[in-house]
């Protein structure tokens, strides 16, 4: 009988590399005799550039070429939108003409033969603007909310929703509340630092480049250079973590393919950390309303949400800010509103739990401050309200396992011993606070494909495009072909992250195990009746297949992951600190193939979260858009001292509905509802109730008479 390797919590299959340095990152893969390219970028945040003095530069000893938009070439920037790109607006075209858009944008390009030489030549370019006033803040009277162009047809997906009438329903409710957010612009901070290594091979081009979506990266390469796309080859074996940050392809990877073919010579190009704080997206700031109305007896009757959140003004960037708030409670009266702002700023792009992050830390305050209006519990709250179907779209979930959630992570954290009234639980001369919120995630699942071969020599090798950036891909997808193929888990050799391997959808979206997950195990049962058939005789077996999501299941079903996030925290009353003390998170996601990495997935996300609700905020500097604080001093992320206890628990749940594997997702859904469980638990513990992320010192002091 073959091993049982799904389901076990098996230790990372790439472990060993990653601990002893052997893993190669991108800009680990050095070519003989690279030069090094730094960007140099605009120091307003509007504008058009006059004048750029790069003759002291250009005297530099090891100075190869200095690019600007004078004399790089005119390159081609055919139409392409990978689905993960925004859908309105064009991406920014590099080095094509004198406008600046936001602060940092690229405006010259150094490459010399030493990264020394580069950095310092760069920092010799000197650059006359003609400037105009950035518009960087959604609260400038000059900022304008807009309907975004990709929603703008009727839909589930339509910017403006309504069932029932809710402004009428919220007049008439016995209980309410209309309250309004705040959210902070974030960066995401990953350890590894966007990276690319061009090299030219006559007309082909190889990139060794950070990316969590190499067959976009190699579409976009090719249109915008205009080459055949089998022209352009992308390896990312793996990714030193990156949130959303690396799905899209940023300017940098076309700035260093740009300075190969000048140079005529390999050229890497490392962006600096501060840097990533211009040119490779963020976490956008958002503003949002709630209004709730009940029953006095707590029954929901009317949810208005209403948000708007920051794009650039060359593309629109859009998320789900609203879309949970359709599905997460039963009410008959539910309005939601949707817009964008266009800044000069870059365009922001997706990040951890991307929309429903945001708009859950309003919709989930919003329903703690109910409970208070209301004098309920909060998970009583919450539970009465539990639908019975998605009445946002009046289709039955597929699997629906919120209040087992809620039973498990209650009990574990000892909900019930909680003192209902703010500011009654002390631990010393400590303010004690117990919070919670509900946390949820669509399911997604797309195309995706593999390849197998079975051996000889009784081994198996199986390739996949997707990316790994740190949940456990390799491990998870070798359990996959292990157990298929009846295999041990050391006989089974898996490669991922090359645009020429079988193409997949971007690791990202939790949705790389259930898509390249099931083409796995498609290929391994393809290359098994392959042998079973005894068409190969004694060759090696090599068998390709692709799976993707069943259209007609995801129109007879919802299909999401739920959960339940419970925290406690101490804030000291005479300094305003506030203290994460223990997080416990139960989560409802179909089947967990690997429990030790899918713990390890959610730790991760509330680590994210906490640095979400009290830490993490980029601030620009109105005068030019520039990010005063991007760097590791100031951008303040958590670290080892600020991570309590964290506990996560998994509800068993079979939903045979979303895809083969039966598995929904984790990377995001542990995110979500962090940020409102803390927030929650700050009032209990203070009784000030804080509206706007992060939650800070200031929020905690009083000031003034």
């Amino acid at each position: 009988m073959s091993a049982i390797h799904i389901g076990q919590p098996i230790a990372r299959v790439d472990g060993r590399e990653k601990v002893t340095g052997t893993a190669r990152y991108a800009a680990d893969f050095d070519q003989p005799g690279q030069a090094y390219a730094v960007i140099v970028g605009a120091s307003v945040g509007r504008g058009r550039v006059l004048e750029i003095d790069d003759g002291a530069a250009r005297q530099l000893q090891g100075v190869l070429t200095i690019l600007t938009y004078r004399n790089a070439p005119r390159l081609a920037y055919a139409p392409h939108k990978g689905f993960i790109d925004p859908a309105g607006g064009e991406r920014l075209h590099v080095l094509q003409d004198d406008v600046v858009r936001f602060y940092g944008q690229p405006i010259a390009l150094v490459v010399a033969q030493s990264q020394a030489q580069a950095e310092l030549a760069a920092a010799l370019v000197r650059v006359r603007y003609a400037a105009q006033g950035p518009v960087c803040d959604p609260l400038d009277p000059r900022a304008e909310a807009v309907v975004p162009q990709a929603l703008r047809e009727p839909g589930p997906h339509a910017a403006d929703r309504q069932r029932g009438e809710a402004m009428a329903a919220l007049a008439e409710a016995a209980v309410k509340v209309d309250v309004a957010f705040d959210t902070a612009r974030e960066n995401h901070y990953p350890i590894e630092p966007n990276a690319t290594i061009a090299a030219w091979n006559g007309d082909r081009l190889t990139l060794w480049s950070k990316s969590q979506f190499v067959v976009n990266e190699q579409a976009e390469i090719a249109a915008i250079f205009g080459i055949p796309v089998d022209h352009v080859r992308v390896v990312c074996p793996f990714v030193g973590g990156a949130f959303g940050t690396s799905l899209r392809t940023w300017p940098h990877v076309t700035l260093a393919a740009v300075a190969a073919r000048e140079v005529d010579r390999p050229v890497k190009l490392v962006l600096a950390r501060r840097q990533m704080f211009h040119l490779t997206g963020h976490r956008p700031r958002t503003l949002q309303r709630i209004a709730l109305g009940a029953t006095a007896q707590g029954r929901l009757t009317a949810i208005v949400h209403e948000g708007s959140g920051e794009t650039s003004r060359h593309e629109e960037y859009v998320e789900a800010l609203t879309s949970a708030t359709s599905y997460l409670y039963s009410c008959p009266n539910v309005q939601t509103r949707y817009r964008v702002v266009p800044l000069d700023t870059g365009t922001p792009t997706f990040m951890r739990g991307p929309g429903e992050a945001t708009g859950l830390f309003a919709l989930e305050c919003a329903m703690d401050e109910l409970a208070c209006a209301l004098g309920m519990d909060p998970l009583a709250l919450r539970r009465i309200n539990e639908p019975q179907v998605d009445e946002g779209r009046q289709l039955p979930f597929s699997s629906r396992s919120m209040l087992a959630c809620y039973e498990r992570g209650a009990q574990a954290f000892g909900w019930s011993r909680r003192s209902h009234p703010p500011g009654s639980m002390r631990d010393g001369r400590m303010q004690i606070g117990w919070g919670m919120a509900a946390a949820t995630y669509p399911v997604f699942h797309a195309q995706a494909s593999a390849r197998v071969r079975l051996l000889a020599d009784g081994t198996a090798e199986v390739e996949t495009a997707a990316s790994d950036m740190g949940p456990g891909t390799y491990t998870s997808m070798t359990q996959i072909a292990a157990q298929t193929l009846g295999l041990s888990l050391a006989s089974v050799r898996l490669r991922l992250g090359a645009s020429d391997f079988p193409p997949t959808p971007p690791h990202g979206g939790s949705m790389t195990l259930a898509s390249v997950g099931s083409a796995v195990r498609n290929a391994c049962l393809a290359a098994l009746d392959q042998r079973r058939a005894g068409s190969s005789g004694a060759q090696a077996i090599e068998a390709v297949a692709t799976a993707g999501p069943d259209a007609a299941l995801h129109q007879r079903f919802s299909m999401h992951a739920f959960g339940a996030v419970f925290v406690e925290v101490a804030v000291d009353p005479d300094v305003g600190t506030i203290r994460v003390r223990r997080v416990v998170g139960a989560y409802a996601a179909g089947r967990i193939v690997n429990p030790r990495l899918a713990a390890s997935q959610c730790s991760g996300g509330m680590v994210g979260g906490i640095g979400m609700a009290l830490m993490e905020r980029t601030a620009l500097d109105p005068r030019d858009g520039r990010p005063v604080n991007a760097h590791m001093a100031d951008y303040l992320v958590p670290v080892n001292l600020d991570i309590p206890m964290l506990e996560v628990h998994f509800v068993d749940e079979v939903d045979p509905h979303v895809n083969d594997l039966g598995v929904k997702g984790l990377g995001e859904i542990a995110l979500v509802g962090v940020a409102p469980a803390v927030a929650n638990a700050v009032y209990h513990a203070t009784g000030k109730r804080v509206r706007e992320l992060p939650i800070r010192i200031e929020h905690m002091i009083e000031t003034g008479p």
